[in-house]
């Protein structure tokens, strides 16, 4: 298995995605001092070239430029509609947009050193964010400590709409791909919410205790409309099905640590993979029963980001506050034909 690696010396990772646009680029969100202090960096980081090659030698990827924050970076998300533009979370609860995030740009060092725009309005760190999904690509939902959400309008200096339903902080939300205007998300008082991004009351339409502890990541179902899944710091993954959320339609036992983070495989519909607390990464297919297909040593501290390549199938990236960012096929996808 050809894994491609990326050092980020005294930054540890947070979250890493790959562009909409370009299969070889990725945005890698860090922090200082593990979050808990410092500043946070986002690196613009670019595949090998040679992504075909059979060794099963580590290669490095390519760092095309480095942006600096005053505060921790925790999440990262791709502009949908411009191949050049990023938004970033930080632990000052800001957002930051910024631009000049490619590959021409990056090599004659025009990438600007500032943000665009700077966005604040939460009073604690922003944890997650997605950009708006396909109806509303002008959005941006920001999740926080402060234990609210809010929704930006990328054109506007103030929120649009924040959202008050859960009791305690807020790791993760996110739009559904495939239903207009609606997003969940999941919370360290257990429960994962549904909401109305149109509704200006700010009220979720559904809240049920996905967790008996802390749930701290969700993710959407890219074929499946009505499936999404969520990881909680009880080492579980339970899947929901919106037609019946009385109670969980599947669960998965990912060990005695927190499933930090949660990526549906956009290639197969049973697939998907899990960023873990006890330092592993898993891949787990429904078909194929309730245990992890493959599990992934290759770090040394929590992994915490995760993401599949749109461009190439089964291809996955993952980085932790080892310092270290890895993009690799997992073998035991590495046969199979896109369902």
């Amino acid at each position: 298995m050809q894994t491609q690696t990326h050092t980020t010396t005294d930054r540890h990772g947070y979250s890493l995605r790959f562009s909409p646009f370009e299969a070889n680029y990725l945005l890698l969100a860090t922090s200082q001092l593990y979050g808990l202090a410092g500043g946070g960096s986002l690196f613009l980081l670019e595949q090998n070239s040679n992504t075909n090659s059979s060794s099963t030698d580590g290669q490095s990827l390519g760092e095309l430029c480095r942006l600096e924050w005053s505060d921790g970076l925790f999440d990262v998300a791709w502009c949908p509609y411009a191949a050049d533009i990023a938004a970033t979370a930080s632990g000052d609860g800001s957002l930051q947009i910024w631009c000049g995030l490619d590959g021409e740009s990056a090599s004659n060092q025009l990438t600007p050193k500032q943000p665009l725009i700077c966005l604040q309005e939460h009073k604690n760190e922003v944890y997650s964010l997605d950009w708006g999904e396909k109806w509303n690509y002008h959005t941006l939902l920001s999740a926080s400590w402060d234990c609210t959400l809010k929704l930006w309008d990328c054109n506007r200096q103030n929120s649009i709409t924040t959202f008050v339903g859960h009791n305690d902080l807020i790791y993760g939300a996110k739009f559904s791909p495939l239903i207009a205007n609606l997003f969940a998300s999941v919370s360290t008082d257990g429960h994962l919410n549904l909401w109305n991004s149109l509704d200006f009351a700010g009220k979720p339409l559904m809240s049920i205790e996905a967790h008996a502890s802390e749930a701290l990541s969700c993710d959407w179902s890219h074929f499946d409309r009505n499936v999404l899944v969520t990881g909680g710091s009880d080492g579980l993954i339970r899947g929901w099905d919106l037609r019946k959320m009385r109670t969980h339609v599947f669960e998965l036992y990912s060990g005695e640590f927190a499933v930090r983070r949660l990526a549906c495989s956009p290639h197969s519909s049973a697939v998907l993979a899990s960023a873990n607390y006890d330092f592993t990464t898993r891949i787990w297919n429904l078909e194929r029963g309730e245990s992890a297909q493959e599990v992934n040593a290759r770090h040394t501290e929590f992994v915490c980001g995760l993401d599949w390549n749109p461009h190439r199938t089964h291809q996955l990236a993952d980085c932790g506050w080892d310092s270290l960012a890895n993009v690799y096929t997992p073998q035991c996808l590495s046969g199979e034909l896109v369902v």
